[in-house]
């Protein structure tokens, strides 16, 4: 049976409180704290709490996120609590390295996270103090570089986000299944669909303008749920994605996850060629560490604009293309590119009629 874990915030959130509660003597250097999740509570080990100064103290726990794959299992989460006279407010809560923050120096810890340190530290200080939260990401800039952060305005490291306190791990046939359900209601209401893959995808759809009621998420199921799409009647899917995961459907690979297939260098190497690149350009290519450094390589050399443009074109054949092989019908598919930073850097005639 799938085990369950905790999010990223009520780590962060227990490291607080074990460190206040050490500093007020209310816990000692072995013990598990309470942490109320909004709803329902949690008992969360302290890995190690110790005082620094008189008024300051650290404490340890461990990220746990249960059975749900997920980078940040057993990343360190430090929090460090300072203790002095009452200030404006009785909590402030800072972003120490590898906690990330936004363009404007913004700790980033949202909304969730927030309520979590309230409910839970605020009971706890005295009238007359005011605590001061560091929380501490040891790993948190190198994790960083394996997400999407910085294409979202999160620099520096990790977020402290998220709606729940529950990692609840769920199979693939789970998510496939929610992502189903979701879009089968959605067209109901609205027959000019908007794919978006990740969180990331759905960020940038936001900023873009597309209304909620338009917008399905696929995770890696892009196939599954463009054929589902043309069973139930969608008029149209705009697929809107990083560049490195939806160009592998200009490959023909329509289950974007990496522990199935990757090519993605060799997709951007042969659209390379079809442009009419020379071979310096693909071996740039072939070298790239990833799908970004590629793109980088290419803008250089002045194809990125031309490449992109044409993969762009490719997706959307194949998209089509598989809708028809599989559900027998005819489903119009537009295709927007975008890069690390959250900027379009390629769309097709279809995409420009669909926005």
């Amino acid at each position: 049976m799938a085990r369950y874990g905790y999010t990223l915030p009520v780590f962060a959130v227990a490291a607080a409180k074990a460190a206040l509660m050490h500093l007020q003597q209310k816990i000692d250097s072995q013990l598990s704290v309470e942490i109320d999740l909004l709803p329902g509570t949690a008992q969360i080990p302290v890995s190690q709490v110790a005082n620094l100064l008189p008024q300051t103290a650290l404490a340890i726990t461990l990220s746990d996120p249960g059975d749900n794959l997920d980078l940040t299992r057993n990343t360190p989460i430090w929090a460090l609590v300072k203790l002095s006279e009452r200030q404006s407010q009785a909590l402030i809560l800072e972003a120490g390295e590898g906690l990330g923050k936004t363009a404007t120096g913004v700790a980033a810890i949202y909304s969730y996270a927030r309520r979590l340190f309230d409910a839970n530290l605020l009971p706890l200080i005295p009238p007359e103090q005011t605590a001061t939260v560091s929380i501490i990401l040891p790993e948190g800039r190198q994790l960083a570089q394996r997400t999407s952060n910085e294409a979202f305005g999160i620099l520096e490291g990790l977020a402290l986000l998220g709606t729940s306190g529950i990692s609840q791990p769920l199979s693939a046939a789970d998510h496939l299944e929610e992502f189903r359900l979701e879009l089968q209601q959605k067209v109901k209401v609205c027959s000019n669909l908007v794919f978006c893959i990740g969180s990331n995808g759905m960020q940038v759809a936001q900023r873009l303008g597309i209304p909620e009621s338009a917008i399905v998420q696929t995770g890696n199921w892009i196939g599954a749920l463009l054929v589902e799409a043309g069973i139930y009647q969608a008029s149209s899917v705009l697929l809107l994605g990083y560049q490195g995961k939806l160009i592998k459907l200009a490959g023909g690979i329509f289950n974007t996850s990496s522990h199935l297939a990757d090519a993605k260098l060799e997709i951007i190497s042969a659209a390379v060629v079809a442009v009419g690149g020379d071979l310096q350009a693909v071996r740039a290519v072939l070298d790239a560490k990833t799908a970004d450094a590629a793109y980088k390589k290419l803008k250089e050399l002045g194809l990125s604009e031309l490449v992109f443009g044409t993969l762009a074109e490719k997706i959307s054949q194949k998209a089509t293309a598989y809708v028809q092989k599989y559900a027998n019908v005819d489903l119009k598919v537009g295709t927007i590119l975008f890069d690390r930073t959250g900027e379009a850097i390629a769309q097709d005639s279809q995409a420009k009629e669909l926005l």
